[in-house]
C-alpha cells in the first residue's frame, strides 16, 4: 500500500511542478521581470516548498538530523539535475549560453552555503530567544541577496528593448491564479508523499543522515526536476537554471528559517557533524556550476562538457562516502 501511495503522490506532483514552471513563464512574460528571476525567486521558493515542510514535519517528530539532510542534501541533487540538463542538451550547451547572466545568483548561492558551512563550524553560542544568532544572519543575508539579485536584473531588462508578448499568452491574472493554487496543491499533497518516503526507508533500516540527505532530499527535489525539465521544453533554460540555483539559496534560507521550529536551542548546533561532508559537497558542485557559466572550455569527456561530468562524479562519489560513513 504504501508503495502505492508514493507512486500516486510523485505522479500528483510532477503535475503540479508542470503548472509551476507553466504558469511561471506565463508570470515572467506578463511582468517583464525575466525568466531569470522569476526562476530564482518566484518558482525556486514553490518548488523548494516540499523541502521546507519536510524538515518542519521532521523536527516535529524529533529528527533534526533528517530536516537538515533534506535540506542539504537537496543542494547536491539540484546541482545533479542541472548537470543533467545540462547532457541531455548537450548541442545547445545551456551552461554555456547562460553565461553572465547568472554568475551573481550562482556567486551568492555559493555564499550562501558557505556561510552556513561556517557557522556549522564556528558553532556560535547566541542565541535571541531561542533562535540562533547564526540562522537569522542566514535569513538577513538571503533577503540581501534577493534585493541585489532584482536590481541586477531590473537594471538589466532597463537597458534592454521590451519584447512583444507572444500571442496567445494568459493573462497575468490568469498565471497568478495557476500558479497559486499548483503551488498550494504541491503543499497539500507533498506531505502525504515524504510520509510514505519515510516508511519505505524505515524499511531499509538505513539512518537519517543517508536517508535525508538521498531518499528524502531526491523526493522532495522532485518538483525541481519536473519544472526544469518542463522550463527546458518551453525554451525558458533562464528560468530553469534561475530554477536550480534559487532552489540552492531558498534552502538555506530554510535551514535558518527552520530554527524558528526547533524549540530545544540553536537548530545548527543539534546537527550531526557528518553534514559538513554533505554541506561542503553542495557547496563544490554549485562552486563548478558556476564556473561552467563562465568557462569558455572546448575539450570534452566523453562528448559531454567537463564541468557537467565532474558535478556528476563528485555527487555519486558524495553517496559512497555517505553510505561507508553509515
Amino acid at each position: 500500500m504504501v508503495w502505492i501511495t508514493f507512486i500516486l503522490t510523485s505522479t500528483a506532483i510532477v503535475f503540479a511542478a508542470y503548472q509551476l514552471a507553466k504558469y511561471g513563464d506565463v508570470i515572467a512574460v506578463r511582468t517583464r521581470l525575466g525568466g531569470m528571476f522569476i526562476g530564482l525567486l518566484l518558482l525556486a521558493g514553490a518548488t523548494s516548498l516540499p523541502e521546507l515542510l519536510t524538515s518542519i514535519s521532521s523536527l516535529q517528530q524529533n529528527s533534526p538530523n533528517l530536516a537538515a539532510g533534506n535540506l542539504m542534501g537537496s543542494n547536491g541533487f539540484n546541482m545533479l539535475l542541472l548537470a543533467l540538463v545540462d547532457m541531455a542538451n548537450r548541442n545547445k550547451r545551456i551552461l554555456r549560453n547562460a553565461a553572465l547572466k547568472h554568475a551573481l545568483s550562482g556567486s551568492l548561492t555559493v555564499f550562501m552555503i558557505g556561510l552556513v558551512v561556517f557557522f556549522m563550524l564556528a558553532n556560535i553560542p547566541f542565541q535571541i530567544g531561542w533562535v540562533g544568532l547564526d540562522s537569522l544572519l542566514i535569513i538577513t543575508a538571503y533577503v540581501v541577496a534577493v534585493r541585489l539579485i532584482h536590481g541586477n536584473e531590473s537594471k538589466a531588462s532597463h537597458d534592454e528593448p521590451d519584447e512583444d508578448i507572444p500571442e496567445g499568452t494568459p493573462s497575468l491574472r490568469t498565471g497568478l491564479i495557476g500558479f497559486g493554487l499548483a503551488a498550494l496543491f504541491l503543499i497539500f499533497i507533498t506531505p502525504i508523499m515524504v510520509r510514505s518516503a519515510d516508511e519505505i526507508a524505515e524499511l531499509t533500516g538505513l539512518g537519517a543522515t543517508f536517508v535525508g540527505t538521498t531518499l528524502v532530499a531526491l523526493v522532495t527535489s522532485l518538483p525541481e526536476l519536473v519544472t526544469t525539465i518542463a522550463a527546458i521544453k518551453l525554451g525558458a533554460s533562464d528560468m530553469a537554471i534561475g530554477n536550480l540555483f534559487g532552489s540552492n539559496m531558498f534552502n538555506m534560507f530554510a535551514l535558518g528559517l527552520t530554527d524558528f521550529f526547533f524549540t530545544d536551542g540553536r537548530f545548527l548546533a543539534a546537527i550531526d557533524p557528518s553534514f559538513l561532508l554533505v554541506g561542503m559537497v553542495g557547496l563544490i558542485m554549485t562552486g563548478i556550476g558556476l564556473v561552467g557559466n563562465l568557462a569558455h572550455i572546448e575539450k570534452r569527456l566523453w562528448k559531454f562538457e567537463i564541468d557537467s561530468t565532474l558535478m556528476v562524479i563528485v555527487y555519486f562519489a558524495c553517496l559512497w562516502l555517505l553510505y561507508i560513513r553509515g
